[in-house]
């Protein structure tokens, strides 16, 4: 993992962390796929509503934020919460 991939890592983790009961439990893995870095977030499952938030606001707001990395970076990244 580079530098620029922890970052974003970094961001993400530290966004779910601030949004659940049981930060301890928040885990960001990330995987390569075809030239994106897909980050795949994991909370406990009673903090999954949470990070989705209502209609998928949370989770799309989320997503924009790594969006908006991705572009500083000059690379493309996915989120995929994880049940």
């Amino acid at each position: 993992m580079n530098e620029q991939t922890g970052n974003a890592q970094a961001l993400i983790q530290q966004v779910a962390k601030a949004l659940v009961d049981e930060p301890d439990r928040v885990s960001v893995e990330q995987v390569e796929e075809e030239g994106v870095s897909v980050l795949e977030l994991q909370v406990a499952e009673k903090d999954l509503g949470k990070v989705i938030g209502k209609q998928g606001r949370t989770a799309r707001a989320m997503r924009t934020l790594l969006s908006a990395a991705g572009v500083k970076l000059h690379k493309r990244f996915e989120l995929e919460i994880l049940e």
